[in-house]
């Protein structure tokens, strides 16, 4: 077990300092509550059960509070990260958020058909290590290879077209994309490269992107994403957002020679029916043996130290009620 808040638990020096006062007041201030002729009865009587009792409802709540700070520094527990031996291959998707990819010739538009067709893929493939790579007008990584599905879908529905600065970066989206599986020990490893339009950015071109992945033996499978001719397109006016049709630019010699080149393949996809396709295709790669590495599965234990802080706080309620009278 650990905390995730472990500073959290300097606060157990209140329920310390109140024990404290406690005893204090006890030992210290004691006073008579009440005035009697004579003590001799008390006396005689010696020190009764409720005499020692009284203290039970004090010592709840300190240990009421006790359990609250435990609580409030999240206690959690794991097991042990281990090797396994699974059937997949290492994929990383490499997605296009340039602004271009809110043409609405796919439903609702091109990102989120993308998107969702992806996260689709991404369950269908539970033995894969894979990640994600996002480029516009540059690149960067949204999520490394894992094995992890829930954080890596999490992770694709936060892609949109405003996380980098505008613009088609086609080689370092891939260059990025190769960074990531490069020290990768799979036998298998693929790239998709998913854009709609024509590399106009970056530092380093398509073609050095695509001899880096083959250097590495890194097979890119590439997908243009757009009708021909034209696309309707949102586009700002002073009269609110209008759709007006553009001419969609892909650069299918390039794709293709990026694919072919590293021995994987180039796709079209002019609506969702054909993207959903592609990416059935590509699933049924042929798939290696590979040793991944398992995640944590964490375990939060917070409740039942709140649980018995509340049963602690009923049980004093309980006994000052009910069981210690005291004199007015």
């Amino acid at each position: 077990m650990y905390f995730e808040y472990p500073k959290l638990l300097w606060l157990l020096v209140v329920p310390a300092l109140l024990v404290l006062h406690y005893i204090w007041q006890e030992v210290a201030q004691r006073h008579p509550h009440m005035r009697v002729s004579t003590s001799v009865p008390w006396t005689l009587r010696g020190t009764s059960f409720m005499a020692v009792f009284r203290h039970v409802p004090f010592l709840l709540r300190v240990f009421a509070l006790t359990m609250i700070v435990v609580a409030i520094a999240r206690p959690r527990s794991s097991e042990q990260m281990e090797k396994i031996d699974t059937e997949g291959i290492d994929i990383v998707l490499a997605m296009d958020v340039s602004t271009s990819m809110l043409a609405r010739d796919l439903t609702p538009d091109r990102l989120n058909a993308s998107k969702d067709i992806a996260i689709e893929f991404i369950s269908q493939r539970p033995s894969d290590r894979m990640g994600i790579v996002v480029f516009a007008g540059e690149s960067f990584t949204q999520c490394p290879l894992t094995t992890d599905r829930a954080t890596l879908i999490n992770l694709m529905k936060e892609v949109q077209t405003d996380l980098i600065e505008d613009g088609t970066a086609i080689g370092n989206g891939l260059a990025t994309a190769v960074a990531r599986m490069k020290d990768s020990d799979a036998k298998s490893r693929v790239i998709i490269l998913l854009t709609d339009g024509v590399n106009n950015r970056g530092e380093i071109s398509p073609q050095m992107a695509a001899e880096i992945a083959k250097t590495y033996g890194v097979r890119v499978y590439t997908i243009g994403v757009g009708k021909e001719g034209m696309a309707p397109y949102p586009v700002m006016t002073p009269w609110g957002v209008e759709i007006q049709q553009v001419k969609v630019e892909i650069d299918e010699k390039l794709l293709s020679e990026i694919a072919e080149s590293t021995g994987g393949r180039y796709f079209r996809a002019t609506d969702n029916t054909k993207l959903a396709e592609i990416y059935s295709e590509i699933n049924r790669m042929e798939k290696a043996r590979v040793t991944v590495d398992s995640f944590p599965i964490y375990k939060e234990l917070f409740g039942k130290y709140a649980l018995m802080a509340l049963l602690a706080l009923l049980l004093e309620l309980v006994l000052n009620w009910f069981v210690i009278r005291r004199l007015p």
